[in-house]
């Protein structure tokens, strides 16, 4: 363990990959390929959504390592974009990912593992049908609050916490890809090529499709919410980025093709438990309750990151502005208590009412500006501060941080032009935080008078 100076830097490599892997491998993969098939029918359409989108991603990873070794302070893109453009511009991000940017993944993640779980529960005969939803509810509840009372611990416990379930929840998915290729029986589709699929890739299906995925590999820059809080952060930050996506993207290409080997279209179109129904063609009934059981366990490991990362964001904002600064405070542990405390809140509402399908349906085109922002700013940065010390330098610059602008900025556009109350939505959440920027800046200027 190294110590900055009043700053203990305690997670070390291991544990900052586990967090970026953990806090991608969430809800997404196990539930987006329902959607995706109503529009994309081949093998080979969604092997290339899922890699476009791992491409992308290992693209912004790259990038994001440039200006996390450069700037190593917790807070995520509040920080980075605070510093590249302007104060308002990173307040902004921040308010994001404290309305929603947390919240709202924590609550799907912790329902998720409620519907894999309660199913289990039905066909044990624990539960009856009519008591699923209650039963959703109240796993939901009783997982976030577990994990969340984990994270009030010491940081070395909650490491080993997160590397464990992470490593748990990996291991999961190398079995159902190696067991779905070698077990099950195979479905008519092909991963090769055709005119048909080829021509696919260029629809406005496809780059729907690749907000799914998009959501599903967010998390890859999960580490630079606790920068201030990682070893050598130089070199593990732009590491644990770059190795966590990279890991990642390995398992979800291959996975989402084991759902379409072992699976009928037809099974999972419009489906949620993806994960369920294709371990049930790969395993058999009995075998599908048992994965179903692993699965729900396995997203401990992307709710407890994401119960990580948050409060972080929360913490670096209360230190810089007044009106939040309860939002700073820390426990022994050193730990943003309150904060934690401020999202688990948000989350058990989201949880009860249910609201947070409507919020899944933006957040994953408003990060997406926030993230596209960030990449510009390494561009940027390299013209504006050519002798900012870089630690970690992009590799293949400018093709990345291009490679990830392109995809993002391809995808927003088909957002923006298919579903315009996404959009709407997403000025509105912006316009509001907008709001409480110049709220706080009225405050600190009546206190200098």
């Amino acid at each position: 363990m190294t110590q900055d100076i009043g700053n203990k830097r305690q997670i070390g490599l291991t544990a900052a990959i586990a967090i970026v892997a953990a806090n991608m491998i969430g809800t997404g993969v196990f539930t987006s390929l329902g959607f995706q098939v109503f529009s994309l029918q081949t093998g080979f359409a969604i092997v290339a959504l899922w890699l476009i989108g791992g491409i992308a991603a290992l693209c912004g990873a790259l990038s994001y390592g440039e200006l996390s070794a450069a700037m190593p302070r917790s807070g995520g893109e509040y920080h980075l974009l605070s510093k590249i453009y302007h104060p308002v511009a990173g307040f902004l991000s921040g308010w994001v990912s404290v309305a929603v940017g947390f919240t709202a993944p924590i609550a799907a993640a912790s329902m998720a593992m409620g519907e894999y779980l309660s199913r289990v529960l039905i066909h044990t005969g624990i539960i009856g049908k009519d008591g699923k939803s209650a039963a959703v509810i109240i796993i939901a509840i009783t997982g976030v609050t577990a994990v969340s009372l984990v994270h009030l611990m010491n940081i070395k416990i909650v490491s080993r916490f997160q590397v464990f379930f992470t490593g748990l929840k990996i291991t999961l998915i190398l079995v159902l890809i190696v067991c779905g290729f070698a077990a099950a029986e195979g479905q008519p589709v092909s991963f090769l090529p055709d005119a048909e699929s080829f021509n696919s890739i260029f629809t406005s299906g496809f780059a729907v499709s690749l907000v799914y995925v998009m959501y599903s590999y967010s998390g890859w820059n999960a580490s630079i919410y606790v920068a201030g809080d990682i070893q050598k952060p130089g070199r593990y930050l732009p590491l644990s980025l770059i190795f966590g996506t990279l890991i990642v993207a390995l398992l979800y290409v291959p996975i989402n093709a084991v759902f379409m080997y072992s699976t009928p279209i037809s099974q999972m179109k419009g489906q949620v438990d993806v994960g369920f129904i294709a371990a049930s063609n790969i395993f058999g009934p009995t075998g599908g309750l048992i994965m179903g059981l692993l699965i729900s366990i396995g997203l401990i490991s992307a709710i407890s990151s994401m119960i990580w990362t948050g409060p972080r964001v929360t913490q670096v904002m209360g230190e810089d502005i007044r009106i939040l600064a309860f939002l700073s405070k820390t426990n022994k542990n050193s730990v943003p208590h309150v904060s934690l405390l401020f999202q688990y809140v948000l989350v058990v509402i989201l949880i009860m009412t249910s609201s947070f399908d409507a919020v899944i349906n933006y957040i994953g085109f408003i990060l997406s500006l926030s993230a596209f922002l960030t990449v510009l700013g390494v561009i940027i940065l390299r013209y504006r501060a050519p002798d900012l010390e870089r630690p970690y330098r992009t590799w293949l610059y400018p093709v990345t941080p291009v490679i990830f602008l392109l995809v993002s900025g391809w995808m927003m556009f088909f957002v923006v032009k298919g579903k315009p109350v996404v959009f709407l939505a997403g000025l509105v959440t912006l316009a509001l935080g907008l709001g409480l920027y110049y709220a706080n800046r009225a405050v600190e200027k009546k206190k200098l008078n």
